[in-house]
């Protein structure tokens, strides 16, 4: 006998996926220079490495936004 843990009722979807943003893509996005914006890498704006090419998470940005908002 099969459990509902074990039944493939529904299928299994994987997280959504969002773009990563360039560094232009963040100057953009909050006003400021590309300079700027390796200096906030620089200061703890959240990122990864890929290839040498520093990239931002859409989400990981809009919450360092709000933690930095006053």
């Amino acid at each position: 006998m099969r459990t509902k843990a074990n039944a493939p009722d529904s299928p299994v979807r994987p997280p959504e996926v969002k773009k990563l943003l360039k560094v232009t893509d963040v100057a953009d996005i909050l006003g400021v220079s590309k300079v700027k914006v390796y200096a906030l890498l620089k200061g703890g704006l959240p990122s990864l490495k890929i290839d040498g090419a520093r990239r931002v998470h859409p989400d990981k940005l809009q919450a360092w936004i709000e933690q930095h908002s006053a």
